[in-house]
């Protein structure tokens, strides 16, 4: 329990130093302060260059990215979503909202991320798409995950809510599967306060998510809805912060660095802790710094070895709410 003689100390704090203030005003002051403004515009052509997609989506947050993701790919009742076990409750939880079962898997256990050898034993003929979390900011090992998807015909659906501007092997996160999701929530390396969005280079795709963002509305016919949508749009107001945030994206990455690099000096006289492990083949950032407490060794192959019983098909949790 917190007393007024102690210091708080936030898990993160953004940082607003940028043209933040000077972007929301002239967006307040247009007048135009809902999901229409030229700032809509900006945001997602500024994150479609960072993260080198084609298409960009903006939505309200990253929980309802995700579920965007599921409904555009047709994900219904019946289906199966692989998911890894060691994520925020979001992941799992959209997969709920869709009439889907997720399937946990087992993580890497170095850097917590979906182990592809446990996803290629959790595919089953129920199985239409996986999300890969880039946890912490730290991408998952692509390739195989790729290889085992394609092989499926099943889609990946990238969850890098944590992880913008992290690259495997050269690629941005969000650029590689069938879609990406992104938070911009306060704690996140962007924010907008609330905010979310979704890449993708396939231009069908983006069409079929911007419809669905705004109510299913014809965008050349007003107030003709062809099926059920939703409202998950982002303000202008909030997109006028991300773009000034955007202007910023290396600056705000190498400020988490620099605490990350604190961080791993002052530690690294504690025996048995690592201070944000990562993988040769990953260019990760810093969401939130991870110390790892190694009491046995890790394999050498630097491959998590999951167990050979059958995965899951629920947690306790999602079973005690009736959701299998």
């Amino acid at each position: 329990m917190s007393t007024s003689s102690e210091k708080f100390l936030p898990v993160s704090q953004p940082d607003l130093s940028g043209r933040e203030g000077d972007y929301l005003l002239e967006a307040f002051r247009s007048g135009w302060i809902s999901s229409i403004g030229s700032y809509i515009n900006k945001f997602e052509r500024a994150a479609a260059d960072a993260f080198e997609c084609e298409h960009a989506v903006c939505v309200s947050n990253g929980t309802v990215a995700l579920h965007l993701a599921l409904r555009a790919l047709d994900i219904t009742p019946g289906d199966e979503v692989v998911v890894p076990a060691l994520t925020f409750v979001a992941t799992a939880a959209v997969v709920i909202h869709a009439g889907a079962t997720p399937v946990f898997v087992d993580c890497d256990p170095e850097i917590g991320t979906l182990c592809p050898e446990a996803f290629a034993r959790a595919v089953g003929p129920r199985t239409k798409a996986v999300i890969p979390v880039h946890l912490y900011g730290h991408p998952v090992d692509m390739d195989p995950v790729l290889d085992i998807a394609k092989s499926a015909k099943i889609a990946v659906i990238e969850d890098a809510a944590e992880a913008h501007g992290a690259r495997y092997k050269r690629r941005f996160v969000g650029s590689m599967g069938t879609v990406g999701a992104f938070s911009f929530y306060a704690n996140k390396i962007v924010t907008t306060g609330e905010g979310g969005l979704l890449t993708t280079s396939d231009a069908r795709l983006a069409e079929r998510l911007r419809l669905l963002r705004d109510h299913a509305m014809d965008p050349n016919r007003k107030y003709w809805h062809t099926e059920p949508g939703f409202n998950y749009r982002m303000t202008n107001l909030q997109a006028a912060i991300g773009c000034a945030q955007f202007e910023r994206l290396n600056e705000l990455i190498s400020k988490r660095q620099d605490i990350a690099e604190q961080y791993r000096s002052r530690l690294s006289h504690l025996h048995g802790m690592r201070v944000n492990p990562s993988k040769p083949w990953a260019q990760p950032v810093i969401s939130l710094n991870r110390v790892l407490r190694v009491k046995h060794a890790i394999p050498s192959s630097g491959r998590c070895t999951p167990d050979k019983s059958t995965p899951g098909r629920s947690s306790t949790l999602f079973r005690t709410f009736h959701l299998t």
